[in-house]
């Protein structure tokens, strides 16, 4: 529908009329008279309408424009049909680890060796842009742990952000219980927390640096109802050349601490999963869809769109011809008195 956000506006349109009645006349004074030759210099002026007739008309193209200047300062909207976005209610927290052991190339995307954060940057993507009406927040850590984003529903930010991070931004070493008290901090400054509280823990190593210890940040995750579900990444084993030049079988997850990652899933509600491998990964990720949100009601909005530029166009145009007649009304005129001077 077709409203004005400003409807108070149109109380200006009077204006003009008053200033007309309120403010004194300009005086009408007559010129002398003046004997001429010949009417051939004002022969311009032959077509021309008569000096009342040229003000009255100009009057009332000037009223149109003061119309439309004020019709655009009303500011015309138009209102279109309401749009119901489904809210789920789950404010869900990403935890990544950014520490030096990530940038194993243990995995394999699109047919080609890649590190450890380069296969959990293309899962982790394409799992942010499948959770639509989900608030995601953005956990890095290493050393330390950082919040790079809020929760938020512009999954676009959160995946932008995700794909800039790179092995070391955090530091080198592995903060979990740092990690995961940050989440718990975050989700406990919601206002609200009637929702579901998730947090998803990617990691590839066991904690070596911080202040809590995981345990002890998965405690106060369960006192607030945060549920933890934590990935361990890694393969399992990998083959290496060796310094007498043969190959060699290692085991590149030797330092993952799995006890401890099954027990803070298990004590916050959640489950502990291992991706071994991108397919292994992605199916992971598919499992997590599966969380069911806590329903509420669907919120919705009228998109708004503003149409004050079309009045104010056409009153700019009109003022325009005003300023172009006027010039052309004292060209004429300017003529006429040069004429009589020569």
């Amino acid at each position: 529908m077709w409203t004005l956000a400003w409807p108070w506006m149109l109380l200006a349109l009077p204006l003009p009329f008053l200033v007309r009645r309120l403010l004194p006349a300009e005086k009408n004074t007559k010129e002398s008279g003046l004997i001429v030759p010949n009417f051939s210099i004002f022969s311009v002026l032959v077509n021309r309408p008569s000096a009342e007739q040229y003000k009255n008309w100009r009057l009332w193209v000037g009223l149109i424009a003061w119309f439309f200047l004020v019709l655009a300062s009303a500011r015309p909207e138009f209102i279109g049909d309401e749009i119901e976005i489904p809210i789920s209610g789950r404010n869900l927290m990403l935890a990544v680890d950014l520490s030096g052991s990530m940038d194993a190339k243990d995995f394999e995307l699109a047919g080609r060796r890649v590190d450890r954060l380069s296969a959990t940057k293309a899962v982790a993507s394409d799992f942010i842009a499948r959770r639509i009406g989900d608030r995601i927040g953005l956990i890095l850590f290493g050393e330390q742990a950082y919040l790079q984003v809020p929760l938020t529903l512009d999954r676009e930010t959160v995946r932008t952000l995700l794909m800039e991070s790179f092995i070391g931004l955090a530091g080198e070493k592995t903060a979990i219980g740092d990690a995961i008290t940050l989440a718990v901090k975050r989700i406990h400054d919601q206002k609200s927390r009637d929702s579901n509280q998730v947090l998803v823990l990617l990691t590839d190593g066991a904690n070596t640096a911080g202040a809590i210890q995981p345990l002890k940040a998965a405690e106060l995750a369960r006192e607030i109802g945060l549920k933890i579900y934590t990935i361990g990444i890694g393969a399992d084993q990998m083959v290496v050349s060796s310094i007498t030049g043969g190959l060699r079988r290692i085991n590149p997850s030797a330092d993952l601490d799995e006890k401890t990652l099954t027990k803070i899933a298990e004590m916050t509600g959640g489950r502990y999963f291992r991706a071994r491998d991108t397919i292994s990964l992605q199916e992971i990720y598919r499992l997590l869809d599966n969380i069911e949100p806590v329903p509420e009601a669907e919120s919705g909005f009228r998109p708004i769109q503003s149409l004050f530029y079309w009045p104010l166009g056409v009153a700019l145009i009109i003022s325009v011809f005003l300023v172009i007649m006027n010039v052309i009304e004292n060209g004429s005129l300017s003529y006429i008195r040069e004429r009589k001077e020569s």
